[in-house]
């Protein structure tokens, strides 16, 4: 079992950076992959970026490529998201997600949910 729980959300003006965390229990953290995924109100939730089990290997979609960073460190069992140059279309509900095995940017093969954090963007 792994719990996650989501910290960092905010209001930001257009232009500005946030830096969402997720922390993780369990002792097992290092050999999940992990993802960050959002849904805006009225959307569907999509993938935002996702990073391999020993932090070598990177994904991002590509509305965010270029503006928001994922890393991890795994001594802290903890994933990071830094948003930069933040739009008023990434305003969203921001999920972290942990799955056994390889990347996918398909939320039903993650196991494992936080709550999620609300990030707003004002214009």
């Amino acid at each position: 079992q792994v719990q996650l729980v989501e910290s960092g959300g905010g209001l930001v003006q257009a232009g500005g950076s946030l830096r969402l965390s997720c922390a993780a229990s369990g002792r097992t953290f290092e050999t999940y992959t992990m993802g960050w995924f959002r849904q805006a109100p009225g959307k569907e939730r999509e993938f935002v970026a996702a990073i391999s089990w020993g932090g070598s290997s990177t994904y991002y979609a590509d509305s965010v490529k270029g503006r928001f960073t994922i890393s991890r460190d795994n001594a802290k069992n903890t994933v990071y998201l830094q948003m930069s140059s933040l739009k008023p279309e990434d305003t969203a509900v921001y999920y972290c997600a942990a799955k056994k095995g390889v990347y996918s940017d398909y939320e039903k093969m993650y196991d494992y949910w936080g709550q999620g954090t609300q990030v707003t963007v004002s214009s």
